[in-house]
């Protein structure tokens, strides 16, 4: 591994990056990494985390491997990085033809930063090139994924460990915004590197102002919001957890604001539709985007001002996330939440549905059992395992990882044992209480928080760390916040450019308005 003098690292930054110095945490981070230590970094959303390696992926001899979660934040690093004019960078993801890949493939040794999803990199294919390459540092962006996703929705996050133990233990950084103790112990646990160096740094914003708004019923919800941002021209998220209600709520707020640009965003789209629209929000052409928590990750916009939560988030973790999408700048910025008596119901349904009963455990078994008898291999697509099963693809996700950790299916092979089955199945069964457990538990700390009478901006970090920031601006609806009080600066639209010509932004953005991912209801 390739050191470099500490007292360089502001002229490699100035050179490669053009800014004059680091941000909270970005050099004690690098400079760890650069002596080849595993790192565990937790810093606030918009503090430049991907400085943390891309920089040193600059520096170091080898490649970095970056396990990446989202398409659209895999696309957007590696164009800002060409823009800067760092060439051997690239994304690989469904987008890429596979003649492209194989080409990539074969060159890959000649990429200083090659970012993957954690599916990827269960690809035998793709693996055996990795072992061709030297790789000199192994990162994990947005990290606390590994805990809030990997159990169910995303499995490959907890099969990372192999993955680093294959590539002869290249140094680790781990990198998120919001990382409880329990979440660090639980990254940590996951990647098994023991001994990581903790760079934890506090998450809170000063320059949001927290608003939570209590209403009587949907339709005061939806005046509310017409009422919010007919007033403020500014780059607006309105989160949502039902794809149709997005695609719904967008229309009527395009009925009723004739001049503003709207869109909706969410993870049952079409890859290139939702590529599309982000890229108009980077980009100053949307005002305001409907969307479920399928947008926003990673998404470098410095400009958002408000954020506006339709529906409750099942837990602060996805709560403060969202939030920090907000005011990256540092000018300040506002989150509203609105909240209908009973709002909790759809987060608890959801989550109560993210995991199979234990009926459907019992079925699943019976179903296996009848694969082992017959000797017949499992069918290899997901979706058709899930219908087989009678499960939803999320909750096929859960069982099959425990199946496979549990030693009853190798690939497509279902392996029977008596015995070990009857163990497996109470192991499995455990573990499914204590998850649906531990999220009810995230649910009620959620409402305890938009129930709270004292300081919101107190209490939303008061897990996450001992202190918080005095707000730079105003502080939160509980400490006399005032919307009327709140100046942003509005965006400027100019109609001349090209962008918006009839055949091209309109028709699209039509098509769109008029025609999946966590925590999205159908």
């Amino acid at each position: 591994m390739m050191m470099r003098d500490e007292s360089q690292l502001e002229d490699y930054l100035q050179s490669y990056f053009g800014y004059p110095s680091f941000r909270m945490g970005q050099k004690e981070i690098i400079n760890d990494v650069m002596k080849g230590k595993d790192v565990l970094g937790v810093l606030p959303t918009g503090s430049g985390k991907s400085i943390c390696y891309q920089l040193p992926a600059m520096l170091l001899r080898g490649t970095t491997i970056v396990v990446s979660p989202l398409i659209a934040l895999m696309i957007d690093q590696v164009k800002q990085l060409k823009a800067n004019g760092f060439k051997s960078v690239v994304a690989l993801n469904s987008f890429v033809s596979p003649v492209e890949k194989k080409k990539i493939y074969q060159q890959l040794a000649h990429y200083k930063l090659v970012y993957a999803s954690p599916e990827l990199l269960q690809n035998q294919v793709f693996l055996r090139y990795l072992d061709q390459i030297e790789i000199s540092l192994f990162v994990v962006d947005e990290a606390h994924c590994i805990s809030q996703w990997g159990h169910e929705f995303r499995p490959d996050y907890l099969k990372l460990s192999p993955l680093i133990e294959r590539f002869h233990h290249p140094t680790v950084l781990a990198l998120s915004a919001t990382a409880t103790r329990t979440i660090q112990a639980d990254i940590i646990k996951a990647l098994n590197v023991p001994h990581m160096v903790r760079h934890i740094y506090p998450i809170d914003r000063p320059n949001i102002a927290f608003s939570v708004k209590k209403v009587n019923d949907e339709k005061e919800k939806i005046d509310v919001i017409v009422n919010f941002v007919s007033h403020y021209r500014v780059p607006t998220l309105i989160y949502f957890s039902s794809r149709q209600l997005t695609e719904d709520f967008s229309f009527e707020l395009s009925q009723r604001l004739s001049n503003r640009r709207i869109a909706f965003y969410h993870g049952g789209m079409d890859s290139v539709d939702r590529i599309s629209i982000q890229q108009q929000f980077m980009n100053d052409q949307l005002d305001i985007i409907c969307c479920t928590s399928a947008f926003g990750m990673g998404i470098d916009k410095n400009n958002i001002r408000l954020i506006i939560h339709y529906h409750m988030p099942s837990q602060l973790e996805s709560y403060i996330q969202e939030v920090g999408r907000a005011g990256r700048d540092g000018q300040a910025s506002v989150s509203i939440l609105l909240y209908e008596k009973n709002d909790e119901c759809l987060p608890k349904h959801i989550i109560e549905n993210e995991l199979p009963s234990e009926e459907e455990l019992i079925f699943t078994f019976r179903m296996l059992n009848d694969f082992a008898r017959r000797k017949e291999e499992l069918p290899a697509d997901e979706e058709s395992l899930a219908t087989l099963f009678q499960v939803s693809t999320v909750q096929w996700r859960f069982l099959y990882h425990q199946f496979a950790k549990h030693g009853m299916v190798d690939e497509n092979v279902v392996l029977y044992d008596e015995e070990n089955w009857q163990q497996a199945f109470q192991h499995i069964k455990q573990f499914q209480q204590q998850r649906l457990q531990h999220k009810k538990e995230k649910l009620t700390d959620m409402m305890a928080w938009i129930h709270e009478k004292d300081c919101l901006r107190k209490h939303l970090y008061k897990h996450f760390q001992s202190s918080y920031t005095e707000p730079a601006d105003q502080c939160c609806s509980n400490c006399g916040f005032s919307l009327q009080a709140w100046k942003p600066p509005e965006t400027i639209v100019h109609h001349s450019t090209t962008y918006y010509s009839e055949n091209h932004w309109e028709d699209k953005l039509k098509k769109l308005l008029l025609i999946g991912d966590l925590h999205e209801s159908k």
